[in-house]
């Protein structure tokens, strides 16, 4: 039985569902093997993509009992190993499209990477949230660039260095989360995000996410040329030609 689904509805929204509940959505070498291969399956017109899991937990970070099997590796398998979870991580952040995470619960180790990689985080008031791989003596490495870029690096090294476990308000002061909401409105508030991102321009709402990742931490000057050419690239398109006819002529755009 398949421990990822990929489901795409009507409105153009994908979602990737992490199904293994009984090992509380851990990682190990199959599954890590699954969500590669399952994120390169998702349609790249989708409008947005939703990364969710089963059950109470979000997921638990590595599996206890692939840990243990890793516990005699060699350095040439573990290096294998961790480019694997690497290339994961990067299949995520690589999509052209927003990547939403709903977390209902725990998200541990690999876990909070992957609510760390997610462009918008809604969770639960009952999510919780660390990066406890140094009371194991090992290292948050592979998910170290995606929540330092998110949070920062000092955030980052207090939750690293110590391992501490943060609740859901945390998680939103620190910015590794987006919106906090009560578990029963959970799905509601994951349908509001959709909602906002599909009332604007598919490519302009695609070109925005890539817009932030051009420009980050390069200086003003050195991007002045690079958002004029894609302000004046977009007007002209045809998407966005449609957008301000609608504006003005007080419709809704057709998208």
């Amino acid at each position: 039985m398949t421990a990822v689904r990929v489901e795409t509805d009507e409105r153009g929204v994908a979602r990737l569902v992490i199904a293994r509940p009984e090992r509380k959505n851990a990682f190990d070498a199959a599954l890590i093997a699954e969500l590669i291969s399952a994120i390169a399956r998702i349609d790249r017109s989708s409008r947005a993509v939703v990364l969710q899991s089963e059950g109470d937990t979000f997921c638990a970070g590595a599996d206890i009992e692939w840990m243990r099997g890793m516990a005699g590796y060699s350095l040439e398998q573990n290096i294998a190993d961790s480019t694997a979870l690497a290339r994961m991580f990067r299949a995520l952040y690589d999509l052209e499209m927003p990547l939403v995470a709903r977390v209902q619960g725990a998200a541990i180790g690999g876990g909070a990477g992957l609510v760390a990689v997610a462009d918008i985080g809604v969770v639960s008031t009952e999510a919780s949230f660390a990066f406890t791989e140094t009371r194991l003596g090992i290292l948050p490495a592979v998910v170290s660039p995606y929540v330092v870029r998110k949070i920062g690096p000092a955030r980052a090294t207090a939750l690293f260095v110590t391992g501490s476990r943060i609740d859901a308000k945390r998680a939103h002061e620190i910015g590794l989360v987006e919106r906090v909401v009560e578990p029963s409105d959970l799905d509601a508030a994951v349908g509001r995000v959709l909602e906002a991102i599909r009332s604007g321009g598919p490519k302009a709402v695609n070109a925005a996410k890539r817009l932030v990742r051009e420009i980050e931490g390069r200086r003003i000057d050195e991007v002045t040329d690079l958002t004029v050419k894609r302000i004046a690239e977009i007007r002209v398109s045809e998407e966005g030609q449609e957008g301000l006819r609608a504006f003005l002529e007080r419709r809704d755009p057709r998208w």
